[in-house]
């Protein structure tokens, strides 16, 4: 049958009624009875199912501190970090209590008589006078005493002891100063150990109150007398344990905020593909709704028309039936005004009774063409459809109900892409106004800027100052659709521009100068060239552009081909012929030297 004390060193101490070892130690000092936590003595000590042993606050509030943000790992041991599937119920070690309280009353009333008194120990009884006795450390003697009080047990005898079950892990044994006149002797047994610089002996102390380590001699010199003093392992043990848990609690912190991380950059990741799929319902939900209205309104238009039409025709009979009617009665009252200046009765009589007798004639009292039009009820209905969408808008978002900016224009309704495409034209470059840097390629399909001028004719429509082209084909009317590829270019021009434009020196561009086209400057810099220029925010970076004219409308719309989406819409008005406009910019040391490439249209869904 053991006893088991279980000391803050978390060594198990057994002691045997019929045998025992012999202490590794003359003394125990007090930090066999102090919390790894709070670095002070027990204060209701408690111990883990894994044998070690702390205050009862010190560790609830460790474990309640870490289950605030990992219950998984909440309940560890500070030293040991074994984990506990649930909170271990924290008992209180009421022997080790008892023990620690016996500890404080011996430990202060040695504390009282080391001044000039005697504390004998085991050790003397048999190897002669024992050093001093140290304040905070306990006298073996009375451990054994204390052991057999509580414990109900016969103390053993002075040639028996405790044995640990880690003797590895204790902490070197005491030894007792040197006198005066031996200060430079270096003791037995400790030569492994760093030396004082000053009295050459092994540091194997540790000051807590100067925070260094020290020898024997250093403790009972002035210096450090009254400090509270461990022994150097023993405390290098309890703080390492103290960096181990403040190590573990900043990894934790860091999982803390790199799981944080995360799971912004996932909610980043979430909202753009939201966007993302938002963006294409709602396009494609517009572009049905203006679809819609656009065959709506030609319906309408051809409803209208052909009222018109049918009215027309009604009249057109009407008229030509009067016409004939009217024809008839002139030529019956020629024939009685010539029967009444007659001088032949024989033929008057003749005559007379066919024309004496009323004509038949048509009534058209009752004959009319209604002037009013069909298309006042359609022009209603439509018109009711128009505030019914109004009052449908203003359950959109807040941003969407506010009005456009007046400039640029209004736009007006743009086609479908797949609408737009059929009214694709085949456009060439016309090299007889291609600045002289610029290489056109055989089929007149691709342009691009050259490092030096060629020797090109000087002609009137040439550009000699700004490195642009205009297409051979020219525009007055209707509606024309081309596309460019412009790959990964830095900085390009694209759009259309009057026959009649400034190709000389500098050149003014802008709507009113006869230049409507679209810029891409530095790789991300967009703009329509009004003066001052209308900066664009393009979130998808086209490779290939669209542009479309609507001659008619003075309307002009760029397109990202791949993305399906309008990158910006113009309205004016075209008061001359106009012609598709490019420029591929200068090559910039070769960063910008890729052609723009006329692409042959492919029909998209």
């Amino acid at each position: 049958m053991f006893a088991c004390l279980v000391f803050p060193s978390n060594h198990s101490v057994f002691y045997s009624g019929k045998a025992a070892m012999a202490l590794p130690s003359a003394f125990l000092s007090e930090d066999q009875f102090t919390c790894s936590i709070c670095l002070e003595m027990f204060n209701n000590p408690v111990s883990t199912p894994c044998g070690h042993s702390f205050c009862q606050s010190c560790l609830s509030s460790y474990w309640d501190s870490r289950g605030r943000g990992q219950a998984a790992k909440a309940y560890q041991c500070p030293l040991c970090k074994e984990s506990f599937s649930k909170r271990p119920e924290l008992q209180i070690n009421r022997t080790l209590k008892e023990i620690t309280e016996q500890f404080k009353q011996m430990s202060q009333s040695a504390g009282g008589a080391g001044g000039g008194g005697e504390h004998l120990s085991l050790r003397a009884q048999h190897s002669g006078p024992s050093p001093p006795v140290r304040p905070g450390e306990m006298p073996e003697r009375l451990l054994v005493e204390m052991m057999a009080r509580f414990q109900g047990l016969t103390p053993p005898s002075p040639h028996q002891g405790f044995q640990t079950q880690n003797n590895h892990d204790l902490p070197p044994p005491y030894s007792p100063p040197l006198r005066r006149g031996a200060a430079q002797c270096v003791p037995d047994g400790h030569s492994n150990l760093p030396l004082c610089p000053i009295h050459m002996r092994g540091l194997e102390f540790f000051c807590r109150t100067d925070n260094m380590c020290v020898c024997s001699v250093c403790v009972e010199t002035a210096d450090h007398r009254g400090h509270s003093v461990a022994p150097a392992q023993r405390e290098w043990h309890i703080k390492k344990s103290q960096l181990g848990i403040h190590e573990m609690e900043l990894k934790e912190l860091i999982c803390v905020r790199e799981r944080k991380v995360e799971e912004i950059r996932n909610s980043i990741r979430e909202i753009k593909a939201a966007a993302e799929m938002e963006t294409d319902g709602v396009v494609c939900a517009l572009t049905k709704l203006i679809s819609t209205v656009e065959h709506c309104q030609s319906r309408i238009l051809e409803v209208i028309e052909m009222t018109v039409l049918t009215a027309e025709s009604r009249a057109q009979s009407l008229l030509k039936e009067l016409e004939e009617e009217i024809t008839a009665l002139k030529k019956r009252s020629a024939t009685l005004s010539q029967l009444a200046v007659s001088e032949d009765y024989v033929q008057f009589f003749k005559t007379f009774p066919a024309l004496s007798s009323p004509p038949q004639a048509k009534d058209w009292s009752n004959v009319s063409v209604s002037s009013q039009s069909t298309s006042e009820g359609i022009l209603r209905t439509v018109s009711q459809m128009v505030e019914r969408l109004q009052l449908d808008m203003l359950n959109l978002p807040e941003p969407c109900k506010q009005q456009p900016s007046p400039a640029p224009p209004l736009p007006r309704p743009i086609p479908r892409i797949r609408r737009i495409q059929e009214y694709a034209e085949d456009i060439t470059l016309d090299p007889g106004t291609a600045h002289p840097r610029l290489i056109i390629s055989a089929d007149g399909k691709q342009v691009q800027c050259g490092d030096r001028h060629q020797l090109v004719p000087d002609n009137p429509e040439r550009f000699d100052r700004v490195v642009c082209v205009m297409a051979h084909q020219g525009f007055t009317s209707g509606r024309h659709y081309w596309e460019v590829d412009v790959g990964s270019k830095t900085d390009w021009d694209l759009g259309v521009a009057s026959r009649s434009v400034i190709r000389k020196g500098k050149i003014p561009v802008s709507p009113a100068h006869g230049y409507w086209f679209l810029s891409l400057r530095d790789r991300t810099d967009y703009a329509f060239r009004t003066d001052p220029a209308t900066s664009l925010t393009v979130a998808t970076r086209p490779s290939r552009v669209g542009i479309y004219i609507d001659c008619e409308k003075g309307l002009v719309s760029f397109y990202n081909v791949e993305a399906k989406l309008v990158i910006f819409t113009y309205t004016d008005s075209f008061k001359d012929t106009i012609h598709p406009f490019f420029s591929p910019c200068t090559n910039k040391s070769g960063q910008n030297a890729a052609p723009l490439v006329i692409c042959p249209i492919a029909i998209t869904e």
